[in-house]
């Protein structure tokens, strides 16, 4: 049995690492971490887990993260960077789900995460845990930097146009709505429910912090530069991702159905991304608590703009979901275990 810790417990992401962990066959948490709640127990302050999750929180230790196999961060922004370069001295194998090591430009990252990177060495290490496009890298990596949640839906839902070479890879356009978990569980006003019901708007429209982030995966993965103008907006539900994609279609003759098929093709091999049939389009309801991406991609009246619309759970594969899937990678496990639950419904 894999031995696993989790810093910063606290979240929703260390929240649903627990809750998927608890019915993987090859994994058990055997250590969870949090300053602010040091030695009170896990399922006090989520009584979901109750019998479930017997441990309480520790405050972290480097010596003992490191007796895990693996371990997870589930923290803010900036935490993880400070007690990694202890991890990785111990040859502690690491699953990042925070972006501190995401960005390979660390000028780029301090621009748009307002402070200074306090290990830039390790980021050259990391390897970015998008399964579907690193999966060998991630193999062999000590530490792998999981994929943001609107990145990752972007990214799948582009993925197959810019590899092919078939759009403008400089006018890509994404309209992405998320829950409001996608925000993290600290109290905001702008987190009340009677600021977020019955409303939707649009935000960091003058530029989002996951920008360079898609823009270097899908750069990287295209082998060319890649732009895109980048929308979040926020939904008055819980969970979900729902991405709304736009690319120029620069190639003749490439019709609805044979971007059906290239789609089909692409992500044939690919457990956890599932291409709709043609006149199906995703919805985020079908993807609740599941580590699936549903993709469909329309070419609108022929004309040439390709539409692929994305869905994900941004708790699941947006986060705790696809760092499961990683960690299994990393350590020989079967990919899919402990990620193999249906969809909720309703």
């Amino acid at each position: 049995m894999v031995s696993v810790g989790i810093v910063g417990g606290t979240g929703y992401t260390g929240a649903e690492l627990l809750r998927l962990l608890a019915g993987h066959p090859d994994a058990q948490v055997d250590l969870i971490t949090s300053r602010a709640e040091a030695g009170i127990r896990v399922d006090s302050l989520y009584p979901t887990l109750r019998g479930v999750c017997d441990l309480s929180f520790e405050a972290p230790d480097a010596g003992r993260l490191a007796e895990c196999d693996l371990v997870y961060f589930a923290t803010p922004h900036g935490v993880a960077m400070e007690l990694m370069p202890e991890l990785i001295k111990r040859s502690t194998r690491v699953v990042d789900l925070s972006a501190d090591f995401r960005i390979q430009d660390i000028d780029v990252w301090e621009t748009w995460y307002g402070q200074a990177h306090t290990c830039p060495e390790l980021v050259a290490q990391a390897v970015y845990g998008l399964p579907e496009v690193n999966r060998q890298s991630i193999r062999d990596a000590q530490l792998v930097a999981a994929a943001g949640c609107y990145p990752t839906a972007i990214q799948l839902g582009f993925l197959p146009l810019l590899v092919n070479d078939l759009v403008d890879p400089g006018s890509l356009i994404a309209n992405a709505a998320s829950g409001v978990s996608g925000a993290g569980r600290q109290a905001k006003v702008d987190n009340l429910l009677a600021e977020l019901s019955d409303n939707f708007k649009a935000y960091g429209v003058a530029g989002h912090r996951h920008l360079p982030e898609i823009e270097q995966g899908l750069s990287n993965a295209a082998k060319q530069a890649v732009a895109l103008t980048f929308v979040p907006h926020l939904l008055p539900v819980i969970r979900g991702i729902h991405a709304t994609l736009y690319a120029q279609i620069k190639v003749e003759g490439v019709d609805e159905k044979a971007l059906q098929s290239l789609y089909e093709q692409f992500y044939d091999d690919e457990p956890f991304v599932d291409i709709l049939p043609l006149g199906h389009l995703p919805q985020t309801r079908n993807v609740k608590g599941s580590n699936l991406c549903r993709i469909a991609v329309t070419r609108p009246q022929q004309r040439n703009v390709v539409v692929i619309c994305s869905a994900i759970d941004n708790l699941v594969k947006g986060a705790s979901g696809q760092a499961i899937q990683c960690m299994n990678i990393m350590l020989g496990l079967n990919e899919t275990a402990g990620l193999e639950s249906v969809p909720l419904c309703p």
